[in-house]
Formats: C-alpha cells, structure tokens, sequence
C-alpha cells in the first residue's frame, strides 16, 4: 500500500480518525503534515513530497449494471413473504442427505470444494486484474458487482454445472441467476459486515434464494472470514437498525444482540471453497486484521416464482440457469460479448449490450 493517498484509505475503509487513516496509508512521518492538511482541506495540488499518491479518491459504492435499492422505509413497507421454505430431495447425488438436511436446519453449508488450486488460481489472476483496473480509478474494493453482466468469466461461473448441482438440490431444478458481487477485504482493511440477514435488503419475495460464496483467496478469522447465526433464518425478517458509523459497516443495516438466535459459526474457507447461505440467516464479517487480502465471489439464485418488486430494476439482471419463465418477468441478459471497461460509464454499456454492438 505504499504511497496511496490517504483520502483514498479514507474512502475504501471508513475511517473518520486521522491518525487511523493515516496509520492505514502507510503515511512517513515525513509526509504525515502534507497529508493532514489534503485530508483537511479537500482537493488540490498534491503536495510534491506525496508526488505518488493517486488524485481521485476511492469509493466503496456498488457499481450496479440496473438495480437500485431501496431505502430502509421503503422495505418495511413492502408486503414480502420472508419465510424460509425448506427442499426435501430423496436421493440427492451433488450433496449428501446429511448436507441437505443440515442446510434446513442451519440454512448454510461451508467447505464444497468446487475447484482445485489451479482452477481457482487461474480465476484470481483474472480478479487481480480487474481488481487493479478498478483501483486504479478510485474505486474501491467492493464495487465489482452485476459481475455477471460485465464479465463473461463471472457469466460462466454462475452458470458451472458443479456450483448448479449443489443450489439446485437445496432450493429446486428452476433457477435464476440473481447478482454476483465480489467483497475484497485488502490487507488491514479496517471495514466490516454488520450482522444482517440479506433478505433483509432485497426487493425480492417470497424468499427463496441463496447465495453461493465461492472463496477466491483463502478465508479465515485473521483476515476477516464471514460468520453465521446457526439456524438464524428460521425467526423470519429480524428487526434491524440503521449502522452506525463506527462499525465501519460496507452496508447500512445492523441486528444486535444476535446470540439469541443461535450459534456463531466461523466460516473458514481455502480457495475454490464455497459455503452456501439461505438470504434469512444472519450473517457478518470481522475487520481483516492480517496482511493477507480476503476476496469471494458471491453468487445469488432464486427461484423463477421469486418476483421483484416494481420500481427497483432488480429483474434486469436475472439470468435464467435452468427450468422456464412462463411470465418472462426476469430480464435474462446474455452473456457480455466482451468485458466491460470499468472507466467506462455501465449506461454506454448497457445501451451496446441491448443494441447488439
């Protein structure tokens, strides 16, 4: 990290306190007053003593292809159905009986292998690259979403038969590709996930859906590995409050006091690893305290039944993966033709996707 311009530490981490931003930048104490003043005072010349620090700040916000979302009024007022549906399968051959059941109770499983080294390895050289496009831009580490819609790579992962058989014996043979995201904790990033439970977020109902976490890095309690509230998404929509800005929260919502409702589970995960959550349970992620980075993939099906509350553009970007969509209510966007630029604005993008260009 040396050399980064500390606004931009202050943007991607969160942190409000000077000498926690600063310590984040890797700032000299040679430079610590040029950079105490860039932070006070704004945009301006980049004092030559910090000649290497990047102009633009970064920005943690989504870079969406369609959807928006909602306000938390906005969801509270919406008639959703966010009960839990549970799949019985007779004779299961991704997963076991044992693995389907768990999945019931506990509405997660943790530690599929899906590919090995090499294969993933192959897909964290693509990553590291769009990684650095983005950076590069002053956006931060977890703006890469719709990534299925701007990369062909991302389209195939949400389409690969291995990561299919495991969703489809949990919520059933019909799906939809919902969203992908990837959530990139750098090393000694000082954000973090506040206990939620997606669902929570989504204009989406009735809730069947789930959300396959495919490690790109290896994840652990260091550097910041997700945790589960075991068997949490069987209490339905639990009561949230707006974060505060000390958790340094990468989203906006809170449950508190979530032991009441199970077990913490740590979800340590080796690359080409995934864990596979139901959009009901509660879920968080800790500070990454190492010098490691923490990348996943997030990959997000629902059923064709599931429908997107108007207003939002959430049915846009479903990829219909298998069965049928009698009432065409998801968009199913083909595969991008070629990736997309992230210095390039998604509404240029988007208007040459739908031209054919």
């Amino acid at each position: 990290m040396k050399g980064i311009d500390p606004r931009t530490v202050q943007g991607w981490m969160g942190h409000k306190d000077l000498n926690n931003t600063l310590r984040y930048a890797h700032v000299s104490p040679d430079h610590k007053k040029a950079a105490s003043q860039r932070l006070s005072y704004g945009d301006g010349l980049i004092p030559e003593t910090t000649h290497c620090w990047k102009r633009c700040p970064m920005s943690n916000q989504s870079n969406n292809a369609y959807k928006t979302a909602p306000t938390h009024d906005e969801l509270r007022a919406m008639d959703r159905d966010l009960s839990f549906y549970p799949r019985e399968v007779e004779n299961p051959a991704a997963l076991s009986p044992t693995q389907v059941v768990a999945f019931n109770r506990d509405g997660y499983l943790k530690g599929i292998r899906i590919f090995d080294d090499a294969e993933i390895a192959e897909h964290r050289v693509f990553f590291d690259e769009q990684l650095r496009k983005v950076m590069a831009t002053g956006q931060g580490s977890f703006t890469l979403s719709s990534a299925h819609l701007k990369f062909g790579k991302v389209f195939d992962l949400m389409h690969h038969p291995r990561i299919i058989a495991c969703v489809e014996e949990l919520i059933g043979p019909e799906l939809i590709g919902l969203a992908s995201h990837y959530f990139c904790k750098m090393p000694q990033d000082g954000t973090t996930i506040s206990w939620h439970q997606d669902a929570s977020y989504w204009p989406l109902t009735p809730s069947k859906t789930v959300t396959v976490w495919l490690a790109i890095d290896d994840a652990d309690v260091d550097n910041g590995c997700m945790r589960f509230i075991a068997g949490s998404h069987l209490h339905g929509q639990l009561e949230f409050r707006q974060s505060n800005a000390s958790e340094n929260n990468v989203l906006n919502q809170t449950v508190d006091e979530v032991e009441r409702y199970g077990t913490t589970v740590d979800v340590e995960l080796k690359a080409g690893q995934i864990s596979i959550h139901s959009d009901l349970l509660l879920h968080s992620s800790h500070y990454n305290a190492s010098h490691r980075r923490r990348c996943g993939l997030t990959l997000r099906y629902c059923t064709p039944d599931v429908r997107a509350i108007p207003g939002y553009d959430w049915e846009k970007e479903g990829v219909l993966i298998s069965g049928a969509d009698p009432d065409g209510h998801w968009g199913n966007p083909p595969r991008p033709e070629r990736d997309y630029a992230v210095d390039q604005p998604w509404t240029t993008r988007s208007q040459s996707i739908s031209s054919g260009r």
